[in-house]
């Protein structure tokens, strides 16, 4: 039995072996000693199907695109380093090979702490040798790569890009010959967007409901739901492969749905390790922001002068940004009528709400508070002080890219911290959402070319790998 780990604990288990055994020997020896007993149809025959074309069916196989379930915010850092040994860091794991690195292996992110703590130390000694902005983000670089106690490498990665003439020249589009600037590093930092204890819930129900795929019980999902394909587990005729790309919520996800799905007992790690296979998926559905194609740069950039526009919604902004006439595009529009007003009241809820977490802060009956997912306050308040300070440009523009992520945390917030009963959340969920509405489908194309053009690079290698595993069924025979 695949995984008899899972399975020595169920009953229904040994009563469908009893069964197994006795039919089969009941088949042998019946005729032989003239016993009257009819064959039974019973689980261990193939179950057969009608289907829409009249003729009986075994199932072959399912294919299945299963997105992760409820995560925690995800939180990205950004911070320019020129320090040497960053550069022999680069160096040591082959980053000019592509000019670009990703350090995801505990021993990697150990490196990366270390160095910071020595700059921290140095920082120390002779204060004011570097910028005091750098320090808070060296300090925040160290306390991320410290949480959990241990790295398992599953829910932080640190990014290192090369930029010959520093960070800043390139993006503004300085002329490097005018000034001859040194080479920089832009480290990005990412972390959160873990799976939590809801996520689980979630994958593990969706797995129970996905039982009645296989016939012998379907429909009825509550109560004793998947019979047919529970009974297929323990029948040896099956081959269930579970793939998952290397996030670790994403693999979590993965072994939960598993766990609903077979009904097996115990933690999810081991099931990880037995049932989901780490497929390199070859990217397959992975877009990190840097492989951005050239369209979606230009939508994007259309996308944001629209909503800098400090006015209402007039007839040409309505054919500019919704020109296929999307329902929920054109509601959130309804609500929103004045886009820079409708950031003005978000960045003012923002205000308040960490205004609100710093005085909770100051309460007594705070300090051992325990958040949802083990957050602290303190944690809380950077990941909202943090979006209030990127949200709102110096120039006084705001940075649109960043209402996903305010979006993202309020929902969370209002769905996995409420108890904290803070003020305006619901209102500012209300702003956020309908300004993600807009920005987040609108980022993979405006018109109708343009999407199709966006989403054929995100589907055609996905499509692809369905289509292969199609014809592989077929030709399994």
């Amino acid at each position: 039995v695949n995984g008899f780990s899972f399975v020595k604990n169920s009953m229904k288990y040994y009563d469908d072996c009893a069964k197994i055994l006795g039919n089969t020997i009941m088949r042998e020896l019946a005729p032989q000693f003239q016993i009257p007993w009819s064959i039974p149809t019973e689980a261990e025959d193939i179950p057969i199907v009608p289907t829409t074309s009249g003729t009986m069916m075994e199932l072959r196989c399912v294919i299945a695109i299963i997105r992760h379930g409820d995560r925690t915010p995800k939180q990205k850092m950004k911070m320019e380093v020129t320090h040497p040994r960053f550069f022999s860091l680069f160096e040591k794991h082959g980053g000019y090979k592509t000019g670009k690195l990703k350090l995801k292996r505990p021993e990697q992110l150990q490196e990366v702490l270390d160095i910071t703590r020595l700059l921290l130390a140095e920082l120390e000694k002779e204060p004011g040798g570097e910028i005091e902005e750098k320090t808070g983000k060296l300090e925040q670089l160290k306390s991320v790569l410290e949480m959990y106690g241990h790295f398992s490498g599953i829910n932080r990665k640190v990014q290192l890009t090369y930029y010959p003439h520093g960070v800043k020249a390139t993006n503004e589009g300085q002329d490097p010959q005018q000034e001859a600037l040194a080479p920089s590093l832009l480290l990005v930092l990412k972390w959160g967007g873990e799976l939590t204890p809801d996520g689980r819930v979630q994958a593990e129900e969706l797995g129970r409901a996905f039982r009645c795929m296989y016939p012998g019980g379907q429909g009825d999902y509550a109560g004793f739901p998947g019979c047919g394909l529970l009974r297929l587990h323990s029948t040896f005729r099956h081959d269930l492969k579970i793939y998952a790309s290397d996030e670790g919520r994403v693999q979590m996800t993965a072994a939960a749905f598993a766990k609903g799905l077979l009904a097996l007992e115990g933690e999810l790690t081991p099931i990880l390790v037995q049932m989901v296979k780490s497929a390199n998926m070859n990217g397959l559905l992975d877009s990190d922001g840097d492989s951005l194609s050239s369209c979606q740069h230009r939508v994007k950039a259309r996308l944001h002068h629209i909503l800098q526009q400090d006015a209402p919604f007039g007839p040409e902004d309505y054919d500019q940004l919704a020109p296929t006439g999307s329902t929920s595009l054109l509601n959130s529009m309804a609500v929103i009528q004045n886009p820079v007003k409708v950031c003005d009241q978000v960045f003012s809820l923002i205000e308040n709400l960490t205004h609100q977490i710093r005085e909770r802060m100051q309460d007594p009956k705070s300090v051992d508070l325990q958040l949802y997912h083990s957050e602290t306050l303190e944690l809380m308040l950077q990941r909202w002080s943090k979006l209030e300070r990127d949200f709102r440009q110096k120039s006084g523009r705001y940075d649109i890219s960043k209402i996903p992520d305010i979006y993202d945390c309020v929902k969370y917030d209002v769905q996995h911290n409420g108890s904290l009963g803070l003020q305006g959340t619901a209102e500012l969920l209300r702003l956020s959402k309908a300004l993600a509405d807009v920005v987040i489908p609108q980022e993979y194309g405006i018109s109708r070319e343009e999407k199709l053009e966006i989403a054929v690079g995100f589907c055609l290698p996905l499509l692809r790998k369905i289509l292969l595993d199609l014809q592989r069924t077929h030709e399994d025979e």
